[in-house]
């Protein structure tokens, strides 16, 4: 299996950076063949402006379009050429990083906004009567299996149900569902540690453990069951979830969840 991981964390003896660490010999040694982009230590640039399109670079910019341009005539800069062809190389992407703010740092955040762009990760396929394009659960990126691996600073309660925080799979799904669905990428059930802001070196062999075990099973866990768009469940052009198959009691982002 090619495994590529995402790493986005300032700090190399971080508890990020150990579990990245960790999930680069693990898998080694179960045979898989690794490639890790470690933004901060690449020095990733996170903002997107004129010069990620080069000569296609509109007047005012226009991101989309001049993206797509610049994806079509393979004029994108070397870096963001770069984390595409080693996302179309890989099996699996496992992303590593901490819970900031309710969502993922910005320098991960902005290595999304400059790597998938327009006609790689969206914008594909043909509006018809029965498709709205290759989108959530199909695309360019289908075929593919994403892990995310998080670090929260708060207790598990904070997370749940009834949780201040809001549930864990609802904080993460513009990511999961959003950024890895929608060009095709199946998603795994997430990695989550809690309260890591008070977890001592007594706690790490534990977590390491939890951790090896996870990574062991990447090819044989299930993914979420998120909704295909094209597969009939969703009422086109309208993206509408159809009448009566919500399960009892669901709303929300649980509804675009089978079962």
């Amino acid at each position: 299996m090619k495994t590529l991981i995402v790493h986005a964390h300032p700090e190399p003896r971080s508890l990020n950076g150990s579990l990245k660490d960790l999930a680069v010999s693990t898998l080694e040694e179960a045979g898989h063949d690794v490639r890790v982009s470690d933004l901060y230590a690449m020095n990733w640039k996170a903002v997107v402006d004129a010069a990620d399109y080069g000569p296609h670079a509109s007047s005012p910019l226009r991101v989309a379009a001049d993206s797509g341009r610049a994806f079509d005539a393979g004029t994108l800069t070397p870096d963001v050429r770069a984390e595409q062809e080693k996302l179309l190389w890989a099996d699996t992407i496992v992303f590593q990083f901490p819970l900031w703010w309710y969502g993922m740092p910005a320098i991960l955040k902005g290595w999304v906004d400059r790597v998938f762009t327009y006609h790689f990760a969206y914008g594909v396929g043909e509006h018809s009567a029965t498709e709205y394009g290759e989108r959530f659960g199909e695309g360019t990126l289908a075929g593919r299996r994403a892990l995310l691996s998080v670090t929260a600073g708060g207790p598990e309660s904070h997370y749940a149900a009834r949780g201040i925080n809001g549930p864990i799979d609802d904080l993460l799904f513009p990511i999961q569902h959003g950024v890895l669905y929608y060009p095709g990428i199946e998603v795994l059930p997430p990695f989550v540690l809690y309260g890591t802001d008070r977890m001592t070196t007594e706690d790490y062999p534990d977590v390491a453990k939890a951790w090896r075990e996870r990574l062991l099973t990447l090819d044989s866990t299930e993914p979420i069951a998120f909704r295909r768009q094209n597969a009939g469940d969703y009422e086109i052009p309208s993206l509408h979830l159809k009448e009566g198959l919500e399960p009892a009691g669901r709303s929300g982002f649980g509804l675009h969840v089978r079962g």
